[in-house]
């Protein structure tokens, strides 16, 4: 695959295009039969017939489906060494886990190999953009380590910095936070940069310094709100009231939460990372589509973590519009009427996992298929497939047909990085390595008893909190008793 190494130009011939257009006007549009030409790091033109530059080349896309690299707001790389360790967790018995005892074991090194598995598993599923929610990073180490590892795989990232084992007043009032910053923040295009951590609704509002941080670096904050029993309202009004809500921050889950709170985001521009896998499993409310769409706000999709779920947002588009529908349904039931047409439509959750989580990142560059933009761009292709054939509703093939094996080819800042169903500049072979060295860190660490045990663990008594975070005796009852009904 030496040519593609080359710089040349690269055409994806014949395809059927998903512009994901910037108007709403023409969200659902459709090219079919169409070219797309990519020149450098950029599309050149998109269209019927494009002659091929000299020395460009060509990729078979006829039968298959173009469409911009999907984004995805929210995702913990670096716990992907621990793939699918916790299916059958609660969200109290990852906070256990986690946040009180296990996630210190982490050392550098296994920050590293969790990021390297994560971004090689992100770009396979032709997700070609991820916030690398980072709030593993106990010392600055284990945060070059995470950036070294996202360097390593040819996809783009943004490093979401974050301690769940300090206070954020803490950790980005040291010296070491600043020097990381200074040395690892440089505007690499590839490599964005924001802050990680929660806001808990202490009155004393003890985030308050690390939101100050962010504004003096000019970097976004992204923050798990609306988690039942860890963020609710009164984390979500001190923030209004302290000026921090901005449009480029980032609400995850956001879905138990009054229509108050809902109000405040859409009045101040922010966007929610909606987790629906995780949301209708691990307990931090119910999706919250329907709420988010009543109120105008944007919505970006994510997976979270692969210790319990998918890393594609395939699953996150297909689960999604379950949810989202299902409850529709069920209210309609309950005052014994029908729905008789879906208020959430396929075309939407495809722009939500594409230029959604371009808007989210104020990548105005991204998630879109247009002549100019970015060239990350995924080709679903899969000629050995049953299922890719007939082709008729291109949104809703994405949304409910299509899974990471049919993805065929992945450019990222035009540079090809997986073709005809193989990554390319990617070894697997070591990310296994560092990842089994890992988990026998692990398992080693814990003890086997231990280690078994934490997969289906009881929850001690005096470890079930309101929130895991330890720096504030904050306990708030509001998640328990207000109605989420917005």
């Amino acid at each position: 695959m030496n040519e593609f190494e080359a710089g040349r130009p690269v055409l994806l011939r014949g395809g059927t295009v998903l512009p994901i257009g910037g108007s709403p006007t023409d969200a659902r549009r459709v090219l079919p039969r169409a070219d797309v030409l990519v020149v450098g790091d950029r599309i050149a033109a998109v269209g019927p017939g494009l002659e091929a530059p000299p020395d460009a080349v060509e990729i078979d896309a006829s039968g298959g489906i173009v469409m911009p690299g999907m984004i995805d707001t929210h995702r913990h790389m670096w716990q992907t060494a621990l793939r699918g360790y916790g299916a059958d967790w609660t969200l109290t018995q990852y906070f256990v886990w986690f946040y009180l005892e296990h996630g210190k074991l982490f050392r550098p090194e296994d920050v590293h190999a969790g990021n390297t598995l994560a971004a090689i598993e992100a770009l396979d599923a032709g997700v070609t953009t991820v916030v690398d929610w980072s709030h593993g990073l106990q010392t600055v180490e284990h945060a070059d380590a995470a950036a070294d590892a996202l360097r390593s795989v040819p996809g783009r990232y943004v490093l979401a910095y974050g301690n769940i084992q300090q206070p954020p007043a803490e950790w980005t009032a040291t010296p070491e936070f600043r020097d990381f910053v200074r040395r690892r923040v440089t505007g690499d295009d590839l490599l964005g940069f924001q802050l990680a951590f929660d806001v808990l609704g202490d009155p004393a509002f003890p985030e308050k310094p690390a939101f100050e941080v962010a504004r003096e670096l000019g970097v976004a904050v992204t923050t798990h709100a609306g988690v039942w029993g860890a963020t609710g309202d009164d984390g979500i009004r001190l923030m209004y009231d302290h000026g921090f809500m901005t449009p480029e921050t980032i609400y995850v889950h956001a879905a138990s939460l009054s229509a108050d709170s809902y109000h405040r985001i859409a009045a101040t521009g922010g966007s929610v990372s909606v987790s629906t896998e995780s949301e209708q499993s691990a307990g931090q409310g119910y999706p919250p589509t329907w709420a988010i769409r009543a109120h105008g706000i944007p919505v970006s999709l994510s997976m979270d973590t692969s210790v319990w779920w998918s890393g594609d947002l395939f699953s996150a588009m297909r689960s999604t519009l379950g949810a989202d529908r299902s409850r529709e349904h069920l209210e309609a039931h309950a005052k014994g009427e029908t729905v008789t047409h879906c208020g959430l439509r396929a075309d939407q959750v495809v722009e939500w996992a594409t230029r959604g989580g371009a808007r989210a990142l104020g990548r105005d560059d991204l998630g879109t298929v247009e002549p100019g933009q970015k060239a990350d761009l995924v080709l679903v292709k899969n000629d050995a497939s049953p299922v890719s054939f007939p082709l008729l509703n291109p949104f809703g093939h994405i949304a409910f047909q299509a899974q990471r094996g049919d993805v065929h080819t992945v450019l990222v800042d035009g540079r090809v990085v997986k073709h005809e169903h193989r990554l390319l500049g990617v070894d697997l072979a070591t990310a296994r390595r560092q990842v089994e060295r890992t988990v026998e860190h692990l398992r080693s660490e814990m003890g086997e008893e231990a280690w078994q045990r934490g997969m289906n663990p009881d929850i001690p008594a005096t470890k079930i909190l309101d929130n895991p975070y330890t720096y504030t005796d904050y306990r708030s009852s509001s998640t328990h008793s207000r109605s989420t009904d917005g």
